[in-house]
């Protein structure tokens, strides 16, 4: 199915509804309540990310893995699919699809290999706040873009001395005539270097506290005075280009300004109530590919004179990575269906993305247990996957911060009924 195809089903199927495509599951939602049937629409949707991952992703992902390349070709082939940029409105050209609907598609790229699917999230997280706070001018030519060409772009808020503490972050803009002049450097970048364009959170007030000393900025990625960093090589993912970016004495234009003096870090966390579902979705994805990987292994592996699928030990090691995967993907589920009712699912958000990701870990590590000594070996798909699954406790918030999140969430919610 071509991208215009996908566009083309997305767009008559809503119109039946006389809505938008972003507002589509939620018309049906309304008509028919909550359930766990997807719609034929949806189902074509995931059928076609299931097809591209198994297909194209995963016979790629190897090569990628061991030379830390790029994955240019796939991310291309996936963009003319439709499989990139999901969720930009159809005003600027993109298919408009709901938070749930991504979520669909994220979880079958990551079954193929999760570095390639964070190269392609990235964009996401990079066009959440442009889409939450940017004026239509902002999003025709920043987001616009994404939609003609296969191009990637970046979140820039972590630094060096600056991950959960974003409070922290020191990278600062000072406003000179109608521009701002930013200086500072930020870390772990993901496409850092291969953005087109950077969403940037810079101090504009150094006096403030957080909720108001930090402002939101789009910054291209061509501008003079930045400096693209070396390409980290991590434990996993290397499929993602990751990196250090130095800004110095950048000029940012003031209409490039996202909101408001001061509301950078409003939009930068009102992001991530649409990109942790989708990290946790990729979690979950990463998960059931390990469950599978380990169920076939132990239905051919023999010992003891039958499979050890029949050996209680490994039966049991299966049916929990089922459990843990299933309750994951539902609440990943509920997060981004609150989300695209437009009802606040930062508690769900934080629950779904820790449970998921700590799913995907422990799938990760008992796929590895499974295959036994072939487990720890790199012609066997199970070690990228416990390498590749670490860091979903730490990227967009760690468990910690997850945890932080849930409990304050239930410490207010408990003041409100006494």
């Amino acid at each position: 199915m071509l991208r215009s195809q996908i566009i083309g089903t997305v767009r008559k199927t809503c119109r039946a509804f006389g809505t938008t495509a972003r507002s589509c599951s939620e018309h049906t939602s309304a008509v028919s309540g909550f359930g766990f049937q997807l719609s034929e629409d949806q189902q074509s949707i995931q059928e076609t990310a299931k097809q591209f991952s198994r297909d194209v992703i995963i016979p790629a992902a190897p090569h990628h893995d061991k030379t830390g390349e790029y994955p240019t070709d796939v991310i291309k082939q996936a963009w003319e699919l439709g499989l990139v940029n999901t969720h930009i409105p159809t005003d600027y050209g993109g298919i408009g699809l709901g938070v749930f609907e991504a979520a669909l598609v994220s979880e079958q790229l990551a079954y193929g290999c999760t570095g390639i699917q964070t190269a392609i999230e990235a964009n996401t997280l990079a066009e959440a706040p442009v889409i939450l706070a940017g004026n239509d001018a902002q999003k025709r030519k920043y987001l616009g873009r994404m939609t003609e060409e296969p191009l990637m772009a970046a979140y820039c808020v972590t630094e060096p001395g600056a991950g959960s503490d974003v409070a922290g972050a020191k990278t600062n803009a000072v406003k000179r005539g109608d521009k701002w002049i930013v200086n500072g450097q930020k870390m772990w970048i993901t496409n850092g270097g291969k953005a087109n364009w950077y969403f940037l959170l810079a101090k504009t007030d150094p006096a403030a506290n957080a909720g108001k000393a930090f402002t939101g900025f789009i910054v291209d990625g061509n501008s003079p005075g930045i400096t693209v960093g070396r390409k980290e090589w991590n434990m996993g993912q290397r499929a993602s280009d990751t990196r250090g970016i130095t800004f110095e004495d950048v000029e940012v234009p003031d209409e490039n300004r996202l909101g408001e003096v001061g509301q950078g870090f409003k939009i930068a966390m009102g992001a991530f109530d649409i990109t942790r579902p989708l990290v946790a979705s990729a979690a979950v994805g990463l998960a059931q590919r390990a469950m599978d990987e380990a169920t076939a292994y132990a239905l051919q592996r023999k010992t003891m004179g039958k499979s050890i699928i029949e050996h209680q030990a490994v039966a049991f090691m299966l049916a929990d990575m089922a459990i843990n995967v299933e309750s994951s993907r539902m609440m990943v589920w509920r997060a981004a269906w609150l989300r695209d009712q437009n009802k606040r699912n930062t508690y769900y958000a934080s629950i779904a993305k820790a449970l998921a990701s700590e799913t995907a870990n422990k799938c990760a590590s008992d796929a590895v247990q499974i295959f036994g000594g072939n487990g720890f070996n790199t012609e066997y798909p199970v070690e990228k996957l416990m390498r590749d699954a670490k860091i979903f406790t730490i990227y967009e918030g760690t468990s910690q911060i997850q945890r932080l999140i849930i409990s304050r969430a239930i410490a207010d919610a408990a003041k409100q009924k006494l």
